[in-house]
């Protein structure tokens, strides 16, 4: 364990000069808020709907509730150590080295595949205004600018993920603002039918049952996907221990005002029957209070949702190839940074695989935006998870006397880090219950294979450059 600890504390020195801490506390505030509000809620909503009903709130608030442990077991191992490596480094040092090398690469992994999903997301929605523009124009042009933006600084980053934060924020807090009056004064046309009780005289608070909410907690974590990503911006964050809990603690009332928040208003404002699973929801509720152009409006949030994922995606991917390389488990160059201090041959290496999305939405475009997101949900839930089971271990070091602690803790440990993974495991098991998830399953044993085999090769080459190390 201590040549673990040494190669971290190498890792975090190569951080500290290669890595610029560019990124400011409104930064970093938005991106955890950006990470947390994203295409999940403004389309994938409409779907959930469908199955629960107002039930759905639940299924949010249950998915909430996990999110919270998660993301406060995250912040105490940040403030131990503020690494872009973040959940793989945790997982090298509190779990074990394959824990660490699989966590890395499927973090890399998720993120390449929603970045897949997300470009084509905008493309399609682009046709909107531009029917007639090939599809692959916008998507390629998309990843072009985003993939630019990532190389010239994390500044500049941190700048346009503020404002397209700031444009999904206004999105939800306008809405909500309207409906509050749409209820209790009865402007717009809505004002005779919009009540609280839309919540209950429709089939129930629950018109499906337990089981209506029991289905929608996949569509629901794959909303939360991106709540993490704080972590990797450890590394680049300016004064890190008074922003990253600042950060962290938030995720609660994020996700109270802009999940939970939002739904009881949308189906106070309109019945939830008349939502419909291929409309967004936002869009719908939009139009019947009225305000002009509300497709068009919702469309370009839509479009910034993508994008700003897109955008997480490669920031995030970079940074994560990064730390692999740092650690011997990637290509040396991936471990390079340019003169404006980002790992750029790792940052094009991963825009380069996302432009892959392309290419699959030509060939199967019903399936594609199912699968990617089906695919790179198994990988949050093993993120989560390890996240968990490295805190539990950072624990034990404490109690061991081996590593210090932090004022920020988790509570509830060590009971509530075995309930969220057991949680993990049964969202992992709802998505066998549909055959568009179910692929999901298929790829996660042979990406796990593959990840074994990569293990052994990057082993296999430290043992022997050591060998040559000590004959020289």
């Amino acid at each position: 364990m201590t040549d673990v600890r040494k190669l971290l504390n190498e890792e975090r020195v190569h951080e500290e000069k290669d890595l610029h801490r560019g990124l400011k506390d409104r930064h970093i505030q938005m991106i955890a808020i950006g990470g947390a509000i994203g295409v999940g809620l403004f389309l994938g909503a409409g779907r959930a709907i469908a199955i629960a009903g107002p039930g759905l709130m639940l299924s949010y608030a249950i998915g909430g509730v996990a999110i919270f442990f998660i993301m406060r077991a995250l912040g105490e191992l940040l403030l131990y150590r503020p690494v872009s490596g973040s959940f793989a480094t945790y997982a090298e040092e509190f779990v074990g080295p394959f824990a660490g090398f699989a966590t890395g690469w499927s973090y890399w992994f998720m993120w390449v595949v929603t970045g897949m999903a997300e470009i084509t997301a905008v493309a399609v929605y682009v046709h909107y205004w531009f029917p007639d523009v090939p599809q692959w124009i916008p998507a390629l042009a998309t990843l072009a600018v985003l993939y630019l933006v990532n190389c010239v600084a994390v500044a500049v980053f941190g700048e346009l993920e503020f404002w397209f934060a700031l444009i999904k924020v206004v999105t939800i807090v306008a809405m909500i603002v309207i409906g509050l009056a749409i209820i209790f004064f009865g402007v717009t046309p809505l004002g005779p039918t919009a009540s609280f009780s839309n919540l209950w005289t429709h089939g129930g608070f629950m018109p499906f049952g337990t089981l209506g909410v029991v289905l929608t907690l996949q569509i629901v974590m794959f909303a939360y996907q991106g709540v993490e990503l704080i972590g990797v911006t450890a590394g680049e964050a300016q004064n890190p221990e008074k922003v990253l809990p600042h950060a962290t603690n938030g995720v609660v009332w994020r996700i109270l005002i802009f999940y939970v928040g939002a739904l009881i208003i949308m189906m106070a404002l309109v019945p939830w029957n008349e939502l419909k699973p291929g409309v967004s929801p936002f869009v719908y509720v939009f139009e019947r209070i009225g305000v002009p152009g509300a497709a068009a409006i919702v469309n370009l949030v839509v479009i910034t949702a993508a994008a700003s994922s897109c955008n997480s995606g490669i920031f995030s991917t970079g940074r994560m190839l990064y730390t692999l390389a740092q650690f011997g488990q990637a290509p040396r160059a991936f471990g390079r940074v340019s003169s404006k201090h980002v790992p750029s041959i790792a940052i094009t290496f991963s825009a380069a695989l996302m432009g892959i999305g392309v290419l699959l939405n030509y060939i199967v475009p019903e399936q594609v935006f199912v699968w990617v997101t089906s695919i790179s949900l198994v990988g949050s839930l093993w993120t989560w998870s390890i996240i968990m089971i490295a805190h539990l271990g950072y624990r034990k070091a404490i109690a061991a006397g081996r590593v210090k602690a932090v004022a920020f803790r988790m509570p509830g440990a060590p009971y509530a880090n075995w309930l969220v993974v057991a949680f993990m495991i049964a969202v992992a098991v709802l998505l066998s219950l549909d055959p568009g998830t179910r692929v999901a399953l298929y790829v996660a044993p042979v990406w796990f294979a593959l990840l074994g085999i990569g293990y052994r090769f990057t082993k296999s080459r430290a043992l022997l450059e050591g060998h040559v190390q000590k004959s020289a």
